[in-house]
């Protein structure tokens, strides 16, 4: 047996005598290393963590595999434990073999080159991710985040692990909200530099800033369309904050709700067409969706869970992760197939991944908000690297 786990890849494949292997400049003996994902049998749901082991790295990539192997549902083993083992080949790149334990078959050989050695790891790992459970990995992926020291705070870009943090704005004032626009080039978020609270882009790339939305009274909660096309925004201008679309340069606005209560935290589905967010116009926050494109508001049943807000609808379409105040912050999941409302683990302001399996989410300590990782299958929770000042209020880029 393949101690508890079941491959379906078959064990005639597995077994095919042994072949020269080339791996970007150095030679490997192996059994045959298909380019055809090694998925382990319900990986997107699995509650068990797999066992993996993890040798002859050095300390900085062993670190990092360690890391992102963890966050993506692996539990990493002495090596007369895992059920596969990754090891490196020793020739000063980042790289090495994945070997299924139990049948001695090399699964995976590969080695990489160019840039730092933790972008490497992370290009590695996700290598591994991909073979071993046929899903994209995230930890090339980046995150924005809100930084506040003192009165005033900053939105940072940084790796999906916290490393690599960058200043976007210098606005030295309160800023909030970012979200990431079409092609991960832009960010949106929400900035006092006017002496109001407005919504801003920011490319990436050259530096650009635009008003996107300046009306009178709160601009903020910007929200793009997965198509970019469009932006979901919270505006007051009408009196009592409600849902507004626009295209995505903040022309064409139309007005969603029109409740006299308030309305916030706008998603949108991954097809474009309809909205998700928090409403009290039923007196308790709840959550509500809505076509994009006008329609009337539905209540989203979450049984045996309130004062539901934050909500953030999965890429794959499945699922949607929130907050609920329940006597404290607790991050749950709504399973729009069976109408099933989880409790995951205590915590606030929850975003979706792009493989709609990890959640990057806030907890508090003391005074103090980190930023946090949560794989929502085994409910393991890692903490990303810091920075100084409270962190909060994470999107991740799609």
């Amino acid at each position: 047996m393949m101690n508890r786990y079941y491959c379906r890849a078959s064990i005639a494949a597995l077994a095919a005598a042994f072949s020269l292997v080339m791996v970007s400049g150095w030679l490997l003996h192996a059994r045959a290393a298909s380019d055809d994902p090694i998925i382990i049998e319900g990986t997107a749901s699995l509650k068990r963590l797999v066992k993996i082991a993890i040798t002859g790295f050095a300390a900085e990539v062993q670190n990092v595999l360690r890391f992102d192997l963890e966050v993506a549902g692996f539990e990493v083993v002495a090596a007369d434990q895992a059920q596969f083992l990754v090891e490196s080949t020793g020739q000063g790149q980042v790289g090495g073999a994945v070997t299924d334990r139990i049948s001695r078959n090399v699964v995976l050989a590969k080695a990489f080159s160019g840039g730092g050695m933790r972008s490497q790891a992370h290009a590695f790992s996700d290598a591994i991710v991909e073979k071993l459970t046929g899903q994209t990995g995230i930890a090339q992926t980046r995150v924005a985040f809100k930084v506040s020291t003192g009165d005033t705070s900053e939105i940072y870009v940084s790796d999906y692990d916290g490393h690599n943090p960058l200043a976007i704005t210098q606005d030295r004032t309160i800023v909030a909200a970012p979200a990431w626009g079409p092609a991960n080039q832009w960010l949106f978020y929400t900035s006092y530099r006017l002496g109001n609270p407005d919504i801003f882009s920011h490319n990436l790339q050259t530096g650009e800033r635009k008003i996107v939305a300046r009306y009178t009274g709160l601009n903020t909660s910007a929200a793009v369309s997965p198509d970019g096309r469009r932006i979901a925004m919270v505006l007051s201008k009408g009196g009592s904050p409600d849902i507004y679309v626009a295209d995505i340069g903040g022309g064409n606005l139309r007005q969603c709700t029109t409740t006299k209560q308030d309305e916030s935290s706008p998603c949108w589905s991954p097809d474009s067409r309809t909205l998700c967010f928090t409403s009290r116009v039923s007196g308790r926050a709840a959550l509500y969706t809505m076509p994009a494109d006008g329609g009337s508001m539905k209540r989203l049943s979450t049984t045996g869970v309130i004062n539901t807000t934050e909500p953030d609808w999965s890429p794959d379409g499945q699922s949607i992760v929130f907050t609920s105040m329940m006597g404290s912050f607790q991050i749950c999941v709504l399973n729009l197939k069976t109408g099933n409302t989880s409790v995951l683990c205590a915590g606030e302001d929850p975003a979706w991944a792009p493989n709609s399996r990890t959640v990057m989410f806030v907890r508090r300590q003391g005074s103090q908000r980190v930023l946090s990782l949560l794989d929502v299958p085994t409910k393991r929770v890692k903490d990303i690297a810091r920075i100084s000042g409270s962190s909060s209020q994470p999107a991740w880029a799609r």
